[in-house]
């Protein structure tokens, strides 16, 4: 039985190693999204969906369950993906020209359009159209991906640009290598930013940056001083977590992002009540929930609410000084 034991263990082993002989689609780990855009497992005499929600325990050992989430991550990154392509965007690649680099989507209209909408995803696993793995796991495809804010923002008639600032590396050989250009998240957005948001024809943009987005964005700022000042007029956050504008930035510029920013951060109190200010800061309203990884879906309609408001203050201003 010791014999059983150990290739039962060496089995287990197989299994869970990283290689892991794991599916690489959803479909084949059982599940699939249905009409609502939740995960559920597949009934698998009939192919429909079933209600029962995704299993992470699926195993005695732990580590296996926590490798076999990440494969599922993996295959919905690649769906993600898909849903944008099908959603009409467009890949760009970064750099550009590049073969084997990151890349973003875009709308059709985005190099061309008058105002522009980019988004920006926080820290950790996610990759260009999502917010949270965790809430498309187990909650939705809308409050987890950023599809119901491309779709609002183009509704609204702005192009949209979606960054992938978790790009970093290609697996070259076994072996990771940085992506020039985009070996970290604001490395990405500076080569995004250089290369096609300054090519871009639109004089009016608007950054939404969820987490460490704000970070990203703050980088931006820093780098693209005189482009924020004439071209961003509004910065929407979601729980950023950018703490100050940087010191490093002029006076000028530090005025007009407290001006123009709002950020929506992980509270107990109602959607959109002011919290305390602090002085020269970019205002913090709450984002109607206390779940960190849930602000984005909370406070949509209120962000895009803020980003024409702030558009109908730019456009009397620039009436003004005519």
């Amino acid at each position: 039985s010791s014999e059983v034991a150990y290739r039962f263990r060496h089995l287990r082993t197989l299994m869970s190693s990283k290689e892991g002989p794991f599916p690489k689609t959803l479909e084949g780990f059982g599940y699939k999204f249905n009409e609502e855009g939740k995960l559920r497992k597949i009934d698998a005499a009939t192919g429909n969906t079933t209600d029962t929600s995704f299993q992470f325990n699926v195993s005695s050992d732990p580590s296996y369950n926590q490798k076999r989430y990440e494969a599922v991550g993996e295959a919905v990154t690649e769906l993600v993906y898909d849903l944008l392509d099908k959603e009409g965007l467009k890949r760009l690649p970064v750099p550009p020209g590049s073969a084997n680099g990151s890349f973003i989507f875009c709308t059709e209209n985005a190099q061309v359009s008058d105002k522009l909408v980019i988004l920006i995803h926080g820290t950790g696993v996610v990759k260009a159209g999502q917010w949270a793995r965790s809430l498309i796991i187990n909650d939705s495809l809308d409050s987890g991906t950023q599809i119901p804010y491309i779709r609002k923002a183009q509704e609204l008639g702005y192009g949209v640009f979606v960054l992938n600032t978790n790009d970093n590396f290609r697996l070259i050989d076994g072996k990771k290598s940085p992506i020039k250009g985009s070996s970290n998240a604001q490395e990405h957005a500076s080569t995004v930013w250089s290369h096609y948001i300054t090519q871009s024809r639109a004089q009016k943009i608007a950054i939404i940056a969820h987490s460490f987005g704000g970070v990203v964005t703050m980088s931006l700022a820093s780098n693209f001083e005189e482009d924020f000042l004439k071209r961003v007029f509004a910065i929407g956050l979601t729980d950023s977590v950018h703490g100050k504008i940087p010191r490093a930035v002029s006076s000028v510029l530090a005025d007009h992002l407290a001006k123009i920013g709002r950020n929506w951060v992980s509270s107990l109190e109602a959607l959109d009540s002011p919290l305390p200010e602090q002085a020269g800061e970019i205002q913090c309203v709450s984002a109607g929930t206390s779940k960190h990884e849930l602000t984005s879906w909370s406070c949509m309609d209120s962000l895009f609410s803020f980003i024409e408001e702030r558009l109908e203050n730019r456009l009397v201003s620039t009436r003004d000084e005519l």
